[in-house]
């Protein structure tokens, strides 16, 4: 019974895509009515660290706070996890709950950064394959060193998007774009991108 309610992954995909196609259709319709809307849209449509004042990290850091506490904290359960979940409960790990307090954290990480600097992709893509050819698999590295690389990454791509528009600036989220999808595409052409995903 449960095998014929559930959809295969690529009908679920397409139809993932298709719903975010017609969402962002409505959504450039009402931006395209304003000019003004279109302006501040285009620029957190992409991602950029310009114009970031203390006040909003002030506000921001609780959950930041809470956030990095709580991933570091579960690191070393995330590495019981890895060997599936059979193995992580012999282990002593509380599978459903160890997800529940990673998607908490995810939440509380991903909406401070959003909320700070918009939406910067291939960030939490391109860092976390890079740190692990340097640290392994053990998520007790793995987390802390893949957020000091997203921190880097993000500052290299805003300072190379200052150099390379100067006088304007190209926004953060677009280099990281450039580095990112080539990234990807190595990544699936090389088939290490499900290896890594399991």
């Amino acid at each position: 019974m449960a095998s014929e309610l559930s959809e295969p992954p690529q009908e679920l995909a397409l139809a993932g895509a298709a719903v975010t196609v017609l969402l962002d259709a409505f959504t450039n319709a009402l931006v395209l009515l304003d000019f003004r809307t279109l302006d501040q849209y285009r620029y957190w449509a992409v991602g950029s660290l310009a114009g970031r004042d203390p006040e909003l990290a002030l506000r921001l850091l609780p959950f930041i706070a809470a956030g990095l506490l709580l991933a570091l904290a579960l690191s070393g359960r995330l590495n019981a996890l890895a060997l599936g979940d059979d193995l992580a409960t012999t282990l002593g790990a509380r599978v459903r709950t160890t997800r529940a307090l990673g998607a908490v954290a995810v939440i509380l990480l991903t909406g401070a950064a959003v909320a700070a600097a918009g939406p910067v992709t291939f960030v939490g893509l391109v860092v976390p394959h890079v740190v692990r050819a340097f640290t392994g698999p053990d998520a007790r590295w793995l987390v802390p060193c893949s957020a000091l690389g997203g921190a880097v990454l993000l500052l290299s791509a805003d300072v190379i998007g200052r150099i390379v528009a100067r006088p304007g600036e190209l926004e953060a989220g677009v280099v990281t774009a450039v580095v990112g999808a080539p990234f990807l595409a190595v990544l699936v052409k090389r088939g290490k991108l499900k290896e890594h995903t399991r």
